[in-house]
């Protein structure tokens, strides 16, 4: 029989798998009927967790919450084809909450491009757009769509955001529209293989089958982990393609049950059931399901499915719940699971819906969790909900959780209401979180108002051009500004501040800079005019010396958002040596993933985000200035209750004792500076970051508690030109606990550390970055 192990072994890319194929057929003519028994060499059993091989698979028993007692058993049939036979929960007996359940993988396919939104900014700095800089910016497209074919759809005020409509003359980005040939969607298919049992620490990873889908080749993964009733069941897979952009759905389907039924919360709250009644659909349902949560049931048990809850968002203008789940009912059978739907909704704009990058060689990792429960539908969603705090923020004593940069264009739109008394949706929903302070930005420009576009009429049978991008539209700056604070005070609450501060576009500074206030400043571009009718000073800005020198004056501070990205790109480190960005005014830059989200990120944004973060700590170590700061910052435009907020963005906790009500942020702005400062998706929280010599080495320590199962902490740190790295695993832990960490490191290499945690989904905690006094 052949056996294809160099598929197993390191997840060969496709050219690799199909060669291996090939020989295997060379050989014995056709691919061989197959049945895995699993191997256990590399297994060993520890208390609560047990493995043994049958003769087609594996069955695993482990303990779950509370010490309940879960089996799952895994077979390949001869054909490859891998299937649950069961996965059990003990009740004076085995009770399956589903068995015969086939696991299900879809991916789609696109081409990654690179953005005008990106290209603009490398231009200003005299950057040639050719291959090299495609080369460094083009996975971290926000302005990117690899699905959107042009056809009809509304396009909105961001037109001259998307890639280029004529490519890029000599690179091998293409232009616009997008070929159909570009897109590929493909179903899993299962090349035959051995299967293989590893335990980490509390966490047995079971790799079943071979997988070949689309462009990808990889494996098929089921994890268990012992002290949680959580599985996670993912597709682990290459691609030696470039440019490749992608998104996927996973799922189960299994034999129909009379009893079956899944339910869910719908984006309203209310609770809906869906039992498998009706005639059946040929394609699957969508279902928009509040936290991203549902469960199956069969009359004896239940099974909560849901995705990695913030991995599975790229960053997008809106966090509209566009159906995270999908049901299907083929009359003979019935199918549940994840999905990532092909475009955006239908009130956004089309162009941006940027997709995963694929970087070549990475394991992109597809994961579907899997949470078996006793309990009915709906309880089982409410415990499976425990992951994310119900996807609120946990309150720390002593802290208050912020979040910045929402582009909810609060002033323009007190303006519109003529009132400050409106109550704006997006503030009832941001509150509902347990978010404190809501740094809501105004979009201000500084420079000349853009000259109008002609308008070119095409001559007969020739088709008319692409309309000119957009002009930014002056505000009248100091009319936003006033009605801006006015409503942010009516909106406020004793433990809920609106936090009103700007945006500012055409920054004399580079890229884009956000601007946090203390307290209200009234500002306008020099040379424009305003109709508001105000008291006290108003500045004129209309340089960097003048945004320098006002904000020295009226205790604000400057953070770069999206930096490396968007109308960021190539900063901050073009701008790394100027005295105004050494200056410790200049706080740092605003940190969230999405803007080229990849697969294989084990940190959220750990392409883009952190090597910034540590790169910067050297910057300032050599220049021998305070350490950048970083803050979180959401990028949604405008949100409602019912969106998917939690899932589409981070938050900082700050060390304060109370939410400001009285307009004064100043102790807002004093606490982002203080070492206590960390960023997090919400799942882990990290504190009391420690510093201790130890003769030629350093003792980190740091507080962590977290709920989905940790993977491992970690220490960086630098010695003003290179960035090191100390990781510990975490694996030996159990779910939803804590634990007082500590990391020794070198001393002499060490000038600055910071400390975080991640658990298995990505989500993590990052404290801010220390000088150690060396």
């Amino acid at each position: 029989m052949m056996m294809l192990w160099c598929y197993l072994k390191d997840y060969q890319t496709m050219r690799s798998i199909s060669l291996c194929l090939c020989a295997g057929l060379l050989v014995s003519g056709a691919v061989p009927a197959y049945a895995a028994s699993c191997d256990l060499t590399d297994f060993a059993p520890t208390e609560g967790l047990s493995a043994k091989a049958t003769a087609d698979g594996i069955d695993v028993e482990w303990e779950g919450d509370d010490h309940q007692k879960l089996r799952l058993v895994l077979s390949v049939d001869n054909t490859g084809k891998p299937k649950i036979d069961s996965l059990s929960l003990w009740n004076g007996g085995w009770v399956q909450a589903v068995e015969n359940a086939e696991p299900e993988f879809f991916v789609t396919t696109g081409l990654r491009r690179m953005s005008n939104q990106q290209i603009q900014p490398l231009r200003d700095l005299g950057v040639p757009i050719d291959q090299a800089a495609l080369d460094t910016y083009r996975w971290d497209s926000f302005w990117d769509a690899p699905l959107d074919l042009g056809k009809k759809g509304k396009r909105r005020a961001f037109a001259g955001n998307p890639p280029p409509a004529a490519g890029i003359p000599g690179t091998d980005q293409p232009g616009l529209p997008r070929s159909p040939s570009e897109v590929e969607t493909a179903k899993a298919r299962y090349v035959p293989m051995a299967c293989k049992a590893t335990r980490d620490g509390r966490q047995l990873a079971i790799d079943l089958v071979g997988v070949q889908m689309a462009h990808f080749a990889g494996k098929l993964r089921f994890t268990v982990y012992h002290g949680t009733n959580l599985v996670r069941q993912e597709v682990l897979a290459r691609t030696g393609n470039r440019w490749l952009a992608y998104k996927f759905s996973a799922g189960l389907v299994l034999p129909r049950n009379a009893d079956a039924q899944v339910d869910w919360r719908d984006t309203g709250g209310m609770w809906q059931t869906d039992r498998f009644g009706g005639t059946g659909n040929a394609n699957d349902m969508p279902l928009a399901a509040r936290n991203r949560t549902a469960a199956f049931s069969n009359g004896k048990a239940s099974l909560a499915f849901f995705p990695e809850p913030h991995k599975f968002f790229w960053a997008r203008e809106i966090a509209i719940n566009v159906g995270y789940q999908w049901l299907r009912n083929s009359g003979e059978t019935l199918g549940f699971g994840i999905r990532q739907h092909d475009k955006e909704d239908d009130s956004e704009d089309p162009a941006n819906w940027a997709l995963y990058s694929a970087r070549p060689g990475t394991v992109q990792r597809m994961a579907l969790f899997l949470y078996p429960s006793l309990l009915t539908g709906k309880e089982t969603v409410q415990a499976a909900l425990a992951f994310t705090h119900n996807d609120t923020y946990k309150p720390l004593p002593g802290f208050k959780v912020l979040n910045h940069h929402y582009h909810t264009d609060l002033g323009e739109r007190a303006m519109a209401t003529g009132s400050d008394n409106l109550r704006l949706p997006d503030v009832v929903a941001l509150k509902a979180t347990g978010i404190n302070i809501v740094s809501m930005v105004d979009s201000l420009a500084m420079g000349p108002a853009p000259a109008p576009q002609p308008t070119v009429s095409p001559a007969p049978g020739v088709a008319a051009p692409a309309p000119a991008p957009v002009a930014w539209r002056m505000p009248d700056q100091l009319s936003v500004i006033v009605a801006a604070y006015d409503a942010a005070a009516a909106q406020s609450d004793s433990d809920f501040a609106v936090w009103p501060n700007q945006e500012i576009y055409g920054s004399p500074f580079g890229g884009h800079t956000d601007v946090l206030f203390s307290h209200k400043v009234l500002w306008r571009y020099k040379g424009t005019t305003s109709t508001a009718k105000v008291s006290g000073k108003v500045y004129e800005v209309g340089s960097a010396p003048d945004l320098l020198a006002m904000a020295k004056a009226e205790n604000a501070i400057f953070s770069m958002p999206h930096p490396r990205t968007k109308g960021s790109t190539g900063f901050p480190d073009a701008i790394a040596s100027r005295e105004y960005f050494l200056d410790p005014i200049f706080s740092g830059t605003g940190m969230r993933w999405g803007m080229g989200l990849d697969g294989s990120e084990q940190r959220l944004c750990e392409f883009r985000c952190w090597p910034l973060l540590d790169d910067m700590s050297n910057w300032m170590v050599r220049a021998g200035a305070p350490l950048k700061r970083l803050i979180s910052i959401s990028e949604v435009r405008h949100l409602a209750p019912g969106d998917d907020i939690y899932g589409s963005q981070p938050v900082t906790y700050i060390k304060l004792d109370r939410v400001p009500t009285d307009g004064n942020f100043a102790p807002v702005i004093n606490a982002l500076q203080n070492k206590e400062v960390f960023w997090t998706t919400g799942e882990v929280l990290a504190r009391n970051l420690t510093i201790t010599p130890q003769g030629k080495n350093l003792k980190i320590g740091a507080d962590v508690e977290w709920t989905f199962p940790l993977a491992f902490v970690e220490v960086h740190y630098g010695n003003g030109k290179v960035t090191f790295t100390k990781q510990v695993k975490a694996t030996s832990f159990p779910a939803n606990s804590s634990h007082s960490f500590e990391i020794v490191i070198p001393a002499k290499d060490a000038r600055w550390v910071r400390f975080s945690a991640w658990d298995i989904a990505s989500n993590g905690a990052v404290i801010q970055p220390l000088k150690t006094g060396r």
